[in-house]
């Protein structure tokens, strides 16, 4: 989604007015097809030795924000590096980002990137500035969070190229009646995605996802939110059939999943970033909830990383 909605609004934009005003050329590490995460093989039209002049390169990666093998990451590194000093401006979709930041290309610029993809980014790379906006545009440096912000993205570069007319002819084509702003939050509001719709039981849903890191015991939960332990206790039950206590772990575990999948960080630095004490607890409790634990999750990310090629 994320690649093909970059691209389609360009082609709708060149049919639009009537003549060609975007050209895109795809490349692969090793100039060879790839499949894309629904196996759709695409075709490139050429390798890392591309050498004609680009006004603008876009990495788009896979599922994976892991580092790709050594050498090719080296090569697609080197690769952009050549294209920034020809002047060329640079730009991550999806996870992406994780690449140019690995290759110092970030460094000083404002970015975003998938909300799924958010905390483990910001674990890696704390130095950079990071947020959760649809798309970001700093300076020579662009970056959007994948998905369906690409059509907003490509709308956005082509109103400034030719005006407002012409993207909202192209979002029309796509029955796309209303381009989102760069800050239009990525995610569905907490009520959308809970279902839930009392105010109180929100906010402490919203007090849990805010301190993964250092947990809340249940009596400051509930004071920071006006209730009694015993009137969230009820909350809980009532609307999401469970407790505090199990909502709040597995809120902590399933970050912590998202950690292990995303970063390098040891087991132990993930234990620590979702609020346990100990690696033998962390563990004990990952195991409860996936069935395996956290150094299988690690494995099983490991493996997945050398069957799937990137698109880029």
């Amino acid at each position: 989604m994320a690649f093909t909605a970059a691209v389609e609004p360009l082609r709708a934009a060149n049919q639009l007015v009537g003549r060609e005003q975007y050209s895109w050329h795809l490349v692969t590490v090793d100039g060879g097809p790839v499949t894309a995460s629904n196996d759709i093989s695409v075709n490139p039209q050429g390798g890392l030795d591309a050498t004609q002049p680009f006004s603008m390169a876009a990495v788009c990666a896979g599922l994976d924000p892991l580092p790709i093998e050594a050498e090719a990451e080296k090569r697609v590194a080197a690769w952009l590096r050549r294209l920034e000093r020809s002047g060329t401006r640079l730009g991550g979709i999806g996870s992406g980002a994780f690449l140019l930041a690995r290759t110092g290309l970030l460094d000083g610029y404002r970015c975003t990137i998938h909300w799924e993809n958010l905390t483990g980014f910001s674990e890696t790379f704390p130095e950079i500035d990071v947020t959760s906006r649809l798309f970001e545009v700093d300076r020579d440096r662009f970056t959007c969070s994948g998905g369906t912000a690409s059509l907003d993205w490509a709308l956005h570069m082509i109103g400034q190229d030719h005006g407002p007319e012409v993207s909202a002819a192209v979002a029309d084509q796509f029955i796309h009646a209303t381009p989102r702003r760069p800050d239009t939050p990525q995610r569905m509001s907490l009520r959308q995605r809970t279902g839930v719709s009392h105010p109180k039981l929100l906010s402490a849903i919203a007090e849990i996802e805010a301190n993964l890191d250092e947990p809340l015991a249940q009596a400051d939960l509930a004071e920071r939110v006006g209730l009694s332990s015993r009137q969230l206790e009820r909350l809980f039950q009532i609307y999401l059939g469970s407790t505090p206590s199990r909502y709040y772990l597995e809120a902590r575990l399933k970050h912590a999943r998202s950690l292990l999948a995303q970063t390098s960080l040891s087991v132990l630095e993930v234990a620590v970033a979702s609020g346990f004490a100990s690696a033998s607890h962390f563990a004990k409790c990952y195991r409860e909830l996936f069935g395996y634990s956290p150094r299988a999750e690690r494995q099983s990310v490991g493996q997945g990383v050398q069957k799937r090629r990137v698109v880029w």
